[in-house]
């Protein structure tokens, strides 16, 4: 057993403290990772502010995960010590279901093992906001060169978390593609988007962010505070990502797809949304959900962005800046995505 460095939160709202934690000898398939970089995602402040539902305290949170390979066990044969490589939301799955066999482990019928807050070897799982991780190679992501390992932690999240349904539903040429939200996702699903050639709309509360939407290659940006937007681009768009996890009067937002267009929802509210089903029956609307990417998909997602030069717009922040962090994540003053420099753990 290996003990390294760690920010555990014990307590639903409650202060981080500094800790250590036990990670696995190496197994013949892990990889040690020294940790460089973690992603603070809403869904770490989800979680351990036990607003998800119940949560296994002290809990480590951090599934968008970024350093180089420390160790490798004797059988690894995809990485190398040295390699830079990121960790997302997994770390394990059955492998055996029709899922993970189809490469959508995210989906695993047996229940995938979230990277923090699941259950593996009968052990919890820590994640990212520690010093070390140990993960099986076949749930390890190499990350290209061109990306900075600093710029590339979120990716293991939020941008596989738009890049899964702009790919799957399509976003390209002659496509015309919505984004709902310019936070930490909504920056990402807009380069993405733009990357991929679909014509980009921001939908956003405000006009505040329009010069950075437009700088990540969004085409048009509307304020949805303005009803006259929902006139103006009624019928408009093939394609619609909601990132927000804000309760939104879903049936205004069914309005500006085309006939057979579809609205995918990746933003989770605490609260459930009405289905306003004449919003759907009327032009044969889809409302979908998408919950990030299988390991394969990911991997092409980070060839992507490398090959596009996307990345997470990112500010860098000490270990002792976890609570203030989260904080500023809920009140929406970041741009666009904080990391944790894990040297200072």
């Amino acid at each position: 057993m290996k003990t390294v460095d760690a920010y555990a939160t014990p307590a639903a709202k409650a202060p981080f403290e500094k800790t250590q934690i036990e990670r696995r000898d190496l197994n013949p398939e892990d990889v040690l990772i020294k940790i460089a970089f973690a992603g603070i995602c809403h869904s770490d402040i989800h979680t351990g502010r036990g607003e998800w539902g119940e949560t296994n305290y002290p809990l480590v949170p951090g599934h968008e995960i970024a350093g180089t390979v420390e160790e490798v066990g004797s059988g690894v044969q995809k990485y190398k010590v040295g390699d830079r490589v990121g960790v997302g939301c997994m770390v394990s799955s059955c492998g055996e279901c029709e899922n993970c066999k189809n490469d959508e482990e995210q989906f695993c019928l047996k229940g995938m093992v979230g990277t923090y807050g699941g259950m593996l070897d009968g052990k919890p799982t820590a994640g990212g906001y520690s010093t070390h991780i140990v993960v099986d190679e076949n749930y390890v992501l190499g990350i290209p060169e061109g990306i900075e390992l600093d710029q590339a932690a979120p990716l293991l999240c939020a941008g596989i978390t738009l890049y899964s349904p702009l790919h799957h539903w399509g976003a390209g040429p002659g496509k015309k593609v919505a984004i709902v939200g310019m936070g930490g996702l909504g920056h990402m699903s807009v380069q993405i988007a733009h990357a991929m050639g679909a014509e980009v709309t921001v939908l956003s509360q405000t006009l505040s962010k329009e010069e950075d939407g437009k700088k990540f290659g969004a085409d048009h940006y509307y304020a949805t505070s303005d009803d006259s937007t929902f006139d103006d681009l009624a019928g408009s768009f093939d394609l619609i990502v909601n990132t927000v996890s804000a309760s939104l009067p879903m049936t205004k937002y069914l309005s500006l797809l085309k006939t057979r267009g579809a609205l995918v929802s990746v933003g989770a509210p605490e609260e459930p949304l009405e289905v306003p089903a004449f919003g759907l029956i009327g032009g044969a609307k889809i409302w979908a959900g998408s919950q990030i990417g299988g390991i394969k998909e990911t991997q092409e997602m980070l060839d992507f962005c490398a090959e596009h030069d996307v990345a997470a717009q990112v500010e860098t922040i000490s270990a002792d800046q976890i609570d203030e962090a989260w904080d500023r994540v809920v009140d929406s003053d970041v741009r666009y995505r904080f990391v944790i420099d894990t040297a200072t753990i």
